[in-house]
């Protein structure tokens, strides 16, 4: 049985990913064999998490999967380290389904919760007693503080918490040395990180010389067993070439896992070294940041042809962007792109689209209906074709089909996470 905590925090940006870096680096260097997790539809933060473990860092989605599927993907013989996503009760619109806690509930973990403390004093007491309340379902184990401004302001703060449980583990002072860079979609990936030992190692000392590591493990909780276990999302074909490097690294790791384990065979090709995909039955075009490298992924001729004489070709968001004729950057450049589906896209006029999706597919390479999520900044200029999915929020609410087919290539924004499958 599994052992392990989840780390959350009030709200995003109180440091998470850096501590819980930290915290796997400073395990590992205590001999501890660490796996690690991220809540949610994040693929950035668990890029960093692997570049310490050497291993899979899974999403454990508790809007988009099922308890006991989440039950199975978290199975490990190591300790398990869990990253939250935004502030611990955040989710889902109407009530916050999917929230970090509601992982910790499906799970069994305990929660350290790690509080910003640059701006506050005293009233900290108030916001740790509400988040170690507020749900009866979830247990709150340990408090670390994260940028404390001076001893003092750690006396003040540790006086503030004396009678409220739980213990603090650790004070770390606020470090604006140790920081990723950020862009529109958040954090700058760990494959593009300029110095990522440096920046791993100063996480680790913050840990090391900060956290009472010790009692961390000793707060560690086992994880709920698994119960039968849920049918993972059928390969969308037998052999697939996917996509990955710095332009397309928004796969998630499960679905490697998945696929493999069901018999696909994959295989993998960088677009931006100018890779044509193998011999497949499907080209997999994954998210990620294709519109600033779309000059030089323009010139890329062994790639766009190699699509263009591909069986059949699927793109998320900025793959489904590259398929089409024409992607306009922030600076207002157009870019030929692959020519294979009837849409232009741009970026020189933002506008966010956001929120997770049930999807039932229309065509294309998936037979049954999904879960997935959105979240990009392009305009659609231009998209004819049969769309690829009708979709619903995640109130249910219907939403305008999205994408669009041409054939065997089609795609969306959509990013899909697993297939649809009761929810608790």
């Amino acid at each position: 049985m599994s052992k392990g905590v989840l780390l959350a925090a009030p709200h995003s940006g109180a440091g998470k990913t850096t501590l819980t870096v930290g915290i796997i680096a400073a395990l590992r260097a205590k001999g501890i064999d660490v796996t690690s997790a991220k809540s949610g539809p994040d693929y950035i933060d668990g890029r960093f998490h692997s570049a310490v473990t050497g291993k899979f860092c899974l999403n454990l989605d508790a809007w988009a999967m099922a308890p006991d599927r989440l039950r199975h993907l978290a199975r490990t013989d190591d300790l398990l380290v869990v990253e939250g996503a935004m502030g611990l009760f955040d989710g889902a619109p109407p009530d916050g389904q999917g929230s970090a806690a509601d992982l910790a509930k499906h799970l069994g973990l305990p929660i350290i919760l790690i509080v910003d403390a640059s701006r506050q004093s005293h009233s900290i007491a108030a916001l740790v007693h509400g988040f170690a309340h507020y749900r009866p379902d979830v247990h709150v184990a340990g408090l670390v503080l994260n940028r404390v401004g001076s001893a003092r302001h750690e006396k003040i703060l540790r006086h503030a918490l004396a009678s409220i449980a739980p213990p603090v583990l650790g004070a770390v002072p606020a470090a604006p040395d140790v920081h990723r860079p950020s862009r529109h979609l958040g954090l700058v990936q760990a494959i593009e990180h300029g110095d990522l030992p440096n920046y791993i190692g100063q996480a680790m000392r913050l840990v090391t010389d900060n956290i009472d590591l010790d009692t961390l493990i000793s707060l560690a909780g086992k994880t709920t067993p698994p119960g039968p276990a849920a049918k993972p999302l059928s390969p969308p074909a037998q052999r697939i070439a996917i996509a990955r490097d710095a332009a397309f690294d928004f796969l998630y790791d499960h679905f490697v896992l998945d696929w493999r384990a069901q018999g696909a065979e994959l295989s993998f090709f960088s677009p931006l070294n100018d890779d044509a995909p193998a011999i497949a039955d499907l080209v997999f075009l994954p998210g990620g940041y294709p519109e600033l490298h779309a000059g030089r992924l323009a010139g890329n001729t062994n790639f766009l042809n190699g699509l263009r004489a591909a069986a059949a070709v699927y793109g998320e968001c900025g793959g489904y962007m590259v398929m089409g004729d024409g992607l306009i950057d922030a600076d207002g450049t157009r870019h030929e792109m692959a020519g294979l589906l009837r849409l232009e896209t741009s970026f020189a006029k933002r506008s966010r689209h956001l929120g997770y999706r049930e999807l039932a597919p229309l065509g294309g390479p998936w037979s049954a209906p999904l879960r997935g999520h959105e979240f990009h900044y392009a305009t659609t200029l231009r998209a004819e074709g049969p769309p690829l999915f009708s979709a619903t929020d995640a109130e249910g609410q219907p939403l305008p089909d999205m994408g669009i087919r041409n054939g065997n290539y089609c795609g969306s924004f959509a990013h899909v996470i697993d297939a649809l499958t009761p929810r608790a």
